[in-house]
């Protein structure tokens, strides 16, 4: 088992103990939101840092239909 720490820059996102440690390139799910593993770096024998990248998340605008108002 290795404790596999997940940042993004320096904030920590998630740890966990795993049994296998992602590689980079592998995608992720992290908290519902979808992320890359960038490089993984070994602290000690069970210690691992993973940098991971966030996708960007795509909001889209609701479009307001104001014929049906009154108009004054």
């Amino acid at each position: 088992m290795f404790a596999v720490h997940f940042l993004e820059k320096k904030n920590v996102l998630l740890t966990q103990l795993l049994k296998r440690v992602p590689s980079v390139g592998e995608e992720l799910n992290i908290k519902g939101r979808k992320v890359k593993v960038s490089s993984v770096f070994q602290m000690d024998e069970k210690n691992f840092h993973v940098q991971v990248i966030l996708e960007t998340v795509k909001k889209n605008k609701v479009v307001v239909d104001n014929s049906k108002k009154k108009k004054r």
